[in-house]
């Protein structure tokens, strides 16, 4: 990658187009000693956990009733498949005018995080073994250890490797919003005022972007590979 840009950037000549990559190389460096830089960063990134935690509860909330109530299963199919396909751009347009450019890219990762945390729960729901389930019922086992030994023993991997997916996924779209919404204190607001000055600058903040959502996604799917080992340990456990 780093050779076809480098070549790409040699062939064309034009900074304008493609950006020299020893510019942006030392755009990328200059970003980690930028205190503005890690404000933006900062804020961007708990745009996004507060975007992912809502729609994971609200998500997980909407599965646990779908799985238990049909008719709550069918009022959600409408909802979920009109949640995804909503238009980004026109949604963001209304949410910015009924509300700011610091919220507007928080309701955008929502609307969009949502179904896709909802399917997640409900398909790993659905998944959990019905014969199992029924054993517990006729034994009479304890609601806590059924949460505990059933249900979250056996989803805990899945839902934390998605939720690195998730985060990832996230990040790009409040990134997104933000350049769309010109929020200031942010990276998106960043990358919005390096295309109009420096597109090495707008590299560099995309390079971070890319290998912090990367990292994200890694650390989340090692951390799931060491899950395995503790719902072993949760299910076997007295």
């Amino acid at each position: 990658m780093w050779l076809t840009w480098i070549i790409a950037a040699a062939i064309v000549k034009n900074e304008y187009l493609i950006p020299p990559f020893l510019q942006s190389a030392e755009q990328f460096f200059k970003l980690f000693i930028t205190p503005f830089f890690w404000k933006a960063f900062g804020w961007t990134i708990l745009r996004t956990v507060i975007s992912f935690i809502i729609s994971f509860v609200v998500a997980a909330v909407c599965a646990v009733l779908s799985a238990y109530f049909k008719p709550f299963a069918a009022f959600m199919r409408p909802i979920v498949a009109v949640f995804r396909s909503l238009p980004t751009m026109a949604v963001l347009l209304l949410i910015l005018v009924w509300t700011t450019p610091r919220i507007a890219p928080i309701a955008v990762a929502f609307l969009v995080l949502f179904p896709i945390c909802y399917s997640q729960l409900s398909q790993g729901i659905s998944q959990v073994d019905a014969e199992l389930l029924e054993m517990v019922k006729v034994y009479e086992v304890a609601p806590k250890k059924v949460i505990t030994k059933v249900y979250i023993s056996r989803l805990a991997p899945m839902l934390v490797a998605q939720t690195g997916a998730n985060l990832s996924f996230g990040i790009k779209l409040v990134i997104s919003a933000e350049v769309m919404a010109s929020t200031y204190t942010a990276l998106g607001g960043m990358m919005g005022e390096a295309v109009i000055y420096s597109l090495p600058r707008l590299a560099a903040l995309t390079l971070f972007a890319v290998i912090f959502g990367i990292a994200v996604e890694l650390i989340f799917s090692l951390i799931s590979k060491y899950a395995f080992a503790w719902v072993r340990g949760c299910r076997y456990e007295d």
